[in-house]
């Protein structure tokens, strides 16, 4: 700890309004229809926290109004320096307006993404850094929401990172951070072992990161201010680790799947990306979207399809190559995930194998993305080096990576995969970048060829495409000329044994029609 942030610490609000969750919203990031599927997936038995930095002077506006939410007075408790109470009003501060819509898209009953979690303990927020994680005290939370920022200078912001990563580390939880409205990402957002959240479609701070320019955000959400984007991804981090809680990710992967990590991977990986995403081998994140647009129901598939370990293990000399082994076996799945450890020993790297095989079809080419996410350990100033590759096992080419040097999560994301069979490769490096000779990861993966059929019923057409994964729009258009634009087909499907299905009138003209993500 040092001096300086035990003697002072300054928190600002992100502005531009009070922004609650509309139901396209809870559309747009799959909540909608992940109740389609379940209705029961809403946060329950999922303690959560949400301290709030105080909106006035004497530092009193920091409370949730349970009544704005639509939530019980029960499901609250109210921590500041002078206090606990279990009573709203009451004597430890006054409503906030902006927590009010912070809790409203996190777990408010008509517009939260995780309505039925199981507490929310509202932390006045100076007091919750300074008392709960400078001081190591364990809290009741799994998933903690932060929507404020330090406003102090860049050597305080990596003193900050130091703190919350040791605490994450520590005690298994997840941080969930807003990045800011403007300029770079600001701390706690820049935290290695949370997830700095932007905001899609409003404002939003854009990465790197000041500090060694790692990417941030980690993953973006509709909002107008990253305040309220921030809560919709924290209400998907409820929902999984919901699941996670009563095995939905298999038999005896409980504690894996509850583990930070692989929360934090698969909400990265289960993210839709914008037409105009990009990223590079050594920044493996988009700088304005992260990851992409939160999807709870992509994450949640991926997390129900299962646990899946690797293949085989091999070790090469540092630096050497590390091409595919000879192990003939592939995973079960081609989506799924896996919380695994990786060790090298002094001057060797060694290679964790998950090999797949995507048979002959139809479609062309298949998709797949991929995330890999570790923390950076207790009172650590560095990570250890892992890096992600893809190999074709036919030729040992490489055919993508992700290798930054700074970041602790890498990501691969390809939609021109031919039929084949891969090698997905997490890597350790020994020597240079090994802080410690053991480390545990999360992968998360999926891979897909996504086909859309049509058939003809009477004087109608049907058309066809599965539910998962998710985020694709149906378009059309009168012919295939490169000037003529497509349309989006308004019609909204109906979910059938998990195909989604589209009936529309025959048209006596000749129609195209395409599947395509924002």
């Amino acid at each position: 700890m040092t001096n300086k942030l035990a003697r002072r610490i300054f928190y600002s609000l992100f502005l531009g309004g009070i922004s609650v969750a509309r139901s396209s919203d809870l559309d747009t990031i799959g909540v909608t229809l992940l109740r389609e599927i379940d209705v029961t997936l809403v946060g329950s038995g999922v303690k959560v926290a949400q301290p709030e930095a105080a909106e006035n002077v004497p530092d009193t506006a920091w409370q949730v109004n349970p009544a704005v939410s639509g939530q019980p007075t029960n499901l609250f408790t109210y921590i500041s320096s002078d206090g606990i109470a279990s009573n709203y009003p009451n004597a430890l501060g006054i409503e906030s307006g902006h927590a009010n819509g912070v809790a409203a898209n996190f777990f408010g009953i008509s517009t939260g993404v995780a309505p039925g979690i199981n507490h929310v303990d509202n932390y006045e927020a100076n007091y919750f850094f300074l008392s709960k994680i400078l001081t190591n005290v364990t809290i009741a939370a799994k998933i903690v929401n932060q929507s404020f920022i330090f406003t102090d200078d860049l050597s305080t912001q990596i003193a900050v990172n130091v703190e919350y990563d040791r605490y994450a580390a520590q005690k298994n939880v997840l941080f969930i951070s807003g990045v800011g409205n403007s300029g770079p990402p600001s701390a706690p957002s820049t935290a290695y072992n949370g997830i700095g959240v932007g905001a899609f479609g409003g404002d939003s701070s854009v990465g790197p990161t000041p500090d060694n320019q790692r990417s941030k955000p980690d993953i973006t959400a509709p909002a107008g201010a990253t305040s309220f984007s921030a809560p919709l991804v924290a209400g998907g981090a409820a929902i999984l680790a919901q699941a996670a809680l009563r095995g939905d990710g298999g038999v005896g992967t409980t504690n894996a799947a509850f583990d930070s990590r692989t929360l934090k991977t698969l909400l990265l990986n289960g993210a839709v990306k914008p037409s105009n995403w990009t990223h590079t081998s050594s920044a493996p994140l988009d700088p304005r979207y992260g990851a992409g647009v939160l999807n709870v129901f992509n994450s949640y598939k991926q997390l129900a399809a299962g646990k899946h370990l690797f293949i085989e293990s091999t070790t090469t000399s540092e630096g050497g190559l590390h091409f595919p082994g000879n192990n003939s076996n592939n995973l079960v799945s081609l989506v799924g995930w896996d919380f695994n450890s990786i060790a090298n020993n002094p001057n060797q790297d060694r290679a964790n194998h998950y090999y797949f095989s995507l048979p002959a079809s139809t479609m062309k080419t298949f998709t797949l993305t991929a995330t890999l996410a570790w923390n950076r350990q207790v009172n650590q100033t560095d990570i250890n080096d892992l890096d992600l590759f893809l190999y074709d096992t036919s030729n040992s080419n490489l055919v993508a990576a992700s290798t930054s040097r700074v970041d602790n999560v890498e990501h691969i994301f390809n939609t021109n995969l031919p039929a084949g069979r891969y090698d997905l490769q997490v890597l350790k490096k020994g020597g240079e970048g090994t802080i410690l000779n053991n480390e545990t990861y999360a992968l998360a993966f999926e891979t897909f060829a996504l086909s859309l059929s049509i058939s003809r019923t009477g004087t109608n057409v049907v058309l066809t495409w599965p539910i998962a994964p998710t985020g694709f729009t149906l378009q059309s258009s009168t012919n295939l000329n490169s000037l003529v634009s497509w349309m989006a087909v308004t019609n909204a499907p109906v979910m059938t044994t998990n195909q989604n299905n589209i009936v529309l009138g025959a048209a006596t003209s000749a129609q195209f029609f395409r599947l395509v993500r924002p």
